[in-house]
């Protein structure tokens, strides 16, 4: 699930060296945490909150897969 983020997110912003992606985990729910420059948050928040909206859907997806719940915050 985390190389699926960093290859989606680090697409969608232009500097993608300066994303920090951390994960914690307990054995049912993964919670990731995402931390970018201020210039690029928008990129991933997407109009109306849609990019964002589909990126965590897809993450949601792939946990249930594997019997899991992921949530994906952003920082600032």
């Amino acid at each position: 699930m985390e190389a699926f983020l960093r290859y989606v997110i680090g697409n969608l912003i232009d500097h993608p060296d300066e994303m920090e992606l951390t994960c914690s985990q307990t054995p049912r729910k993964a919670t990731f945490r995402l931390r970018l420059p201020e210039g690029e948050v928008g990129k991933i928040i997407g109009r109306q909150g849609r990019s964002i909206a589909a990126i965590r859907n897809l993450l949601a997806a792939g946990a249930a897969k594997k019997g899991k719940r992921a949530v994906l915050q952003i920082e600032e």
